[in-house]
């Protein structure tokens, strides 16, 4: 360091520590803390709880602000500390080893009643609980948090991840039933869980930072600021219910929301698909929100309802929200049968577990008389990208194997890097074709409306335009691209091919809108 003395604050680096309970970084755990009320600093009698606390740097940077606040109401230093360790800043831990490192940075002193303490208490936790605890389970999951029985009941001696916090009916019960002013934190984000239907190591993860806070709900505090993913907005978090979802979006409750594409920008290195925001809500407010948006390079604000727009989920992009509106006034219907996605299949349309599945290979790769339907498997298993298959073998979806449809993947990346492409090259499926779980139909339901090979040659220029892509990347925040993903884009009359050109000037977009689209989305591959 050129000579120069270095002294790095410890939380700094424990915060580029990569983990689905992703430790804060002091300046983000500042700017959160900003957020509040000021004056709260100021009163001996403010009262705040980080409940799922890791490294203790919310708690230590309010000591901080709660110690130049007093100040002068309480001028003994060691009298002030006293107060404010003892009355006002409260903390439960979500493993032994961060109730170590939380009262370790706020008591000075991994014991509370130890030596070094700064402030003195009976016992060695303090104001900072942590218990070990187990999961509660019924039907082999976690009555509290969905944990896999068969994963985490691993016995006292390793981590149980059953969070105080939420593993309880009664969350009043940590403190005496304390009321709080402020809950502020950043929860564990997902829970790992290993597959039920293999024996390998394999895992997924499901989202729990909404058991966190609806417990924090409970407790009915004046504030409420968190950092969350942000992929509860546009329901596409995995094990987040849609309507707590709604309740949080259409309560209007949020007071401000500092909402960031690229997580990057709060964790370093840390990659969370969709972004991250933290926020500040109030039980006891209702209105519009101070919506602040970064893609990286630029800040937008806005100050309106989460869900200006009606659509049941946070419209982030202003641009985005520009561009809706123009689309709006043309189309009939548009959020009804008026949009794209009413084309569009459910996931696994033709399949299941045990037919054309994954881990199914009841295929041909010549087409024989027993075996003469086409089966679009995945390039990744075989190198034309299909085989060919007896039609007793289809389980389900039959009515559309001998029409004309559009096949598409069902996954595609997560946008994580820019122009992106969104969504999978799409490819014509003729009649006498099904496809596996890797793909969905687009043009699945002969009842409703039939194709033709034509149109379904014309629905694939529209699906590769950027202004097509640009709409379905408003909705999608993960790789899973599912019907909803489509719900932005608007049918249109397939009797000819689209081209970027033609819907610009359809919807009247300006010079900038178009700037936009390009610069956000890639020529499709």
């Amino acid at each position: 360091m050129n000579g120069q003395n270095y002294n790095p604050d410890v939380l700094n680096c424990l915060a580029n520590l990569s983990n689905d309970e992703v430790f804060t970084p002091p300046e983000l755990a500042n700017k959160m803390l900003d957020l509040l009320p000021q004056e709260l600093f100021q009163s001996p009698n403010t009262t705040f709880l980080d409940p799922f606390t890791k490294s203790g740097v919310f708690l230590r940077e309010i000591v901080k602000r709660l110690d130049r606040g007093l100040e002068k109401l309480i001028p003994d230093r060691q009298q002030r500390i006293d107060h404010i360790l003892h009355k006002q800043v409260f903390g439960i831990a979500i493993t032994e080893l961060t109730s170590l490192l939380a009262r370790r940075s706020v008591y000075c002193s991994k014991d509370a009643n130890g030596k070094y303490s700064i402030s003195k208490f009976p016992t060695s936790s303090g104001n900072i609980l942590y218990k070990n605890i187990k999961h509660t389970w019924v039907n082999g999951k976690c009555k509290y948090c969905g944990a896999s029985q068969a994963v985490y009941d691993r016995g006292y001696e390793a981590e149980q991840y059953a969070y105080m916090f939420i593993h309880t009916d009664n969350p009043k019960q940590f403190f005496f039933n304390m009321k709080f002013d402020v809950i502020v934190g950043n929860p564990p984000y997902q829970l790992s869980r290993a597959s039920e239907n293999t024996t390998t190591n394999s895992a997924y993860s499901s989202s729990i930072y909404h058991l966190f806070f609806e417990q924090a709900w409970k407790l009915n505090p004046k504030y409420i600021c968190m950092i969350t993913p942000s992929r509860w907005m546009t329901k596409s978090a995995q094990g987040i219910p849609n309507e707590w979802v709604d309740e949080m979006i259409k309560g209007n409750h949020f007071i401000e929301v500092h909402d960031f594409m690229d997580a990057k920008e709060c964790f370093n290195g840390i990659e969370i698909k969709g972004g991250v925001n933290y926020f500040l809500l109030s039980p006891n407010y209702k209105g519009k929100c101070r919506y602040y948006l970064s893609d990286g390079n630029n800040i937008t604000y806005r100050m309106d309802f989460l869900d200006s727009f009606g659509t049941g989920i946070v419209v982030r992009d202003n641009n985005a929200l520009s561009i809706l509106k123009k689309i709006v006034l043309l189309e009939e219907n548009y959020y009804k049968s008026g949009n794209f996605s009413s084309l569009v299949s459910p996931r696994d349309f033709f399949t299941t577990h045990e037919k054309l599945g994954s881990n199914w290979r009841g295929y041909t790769l010549e087409q024989t008389k027993v075996n003469g339907i086409k089966y679009y498997l995945n390039k990744n298993l075989i190198s034309c990208g299909y085989g060919w298959i007896n039609i007793n073998d289809i389980p389900k979806g039959t009515e559309a194997i001998n029409v004309d449809k559009v096949y598409i993947s069902k996954a595609y990346g997560a946008g994580e890097s820019f122009p992106h492409q969104i969504i999978g090259v799409p490819f014509y499926g003729e009649p006498g074709s099904v496809c596996s779980q890797t793909y969905i139909v687009i043009g699945y339901n002969p009842k409703e409306r039939t194709l033709t090979k034509n149109e379904c040659l014309n629905i694939i220029s529209y699906i590769k335009t950027k202004f097509f892509r640009y709409l379905v990347l408003i909705m999608k925040k993960t790789q899973n691209a599912p019907r909803e993903v489509y719900k932005f884009v608007p049918l249109q009359d397939f009797s000819h091919p689209w081209t970027d050109e033609m819907l610009y000037k359809k919807y009247s977009l300006t010079d900038e809108e178009i700037a936009f689209i390009e610069s956000m989305i890639r020529p499709m591959e």
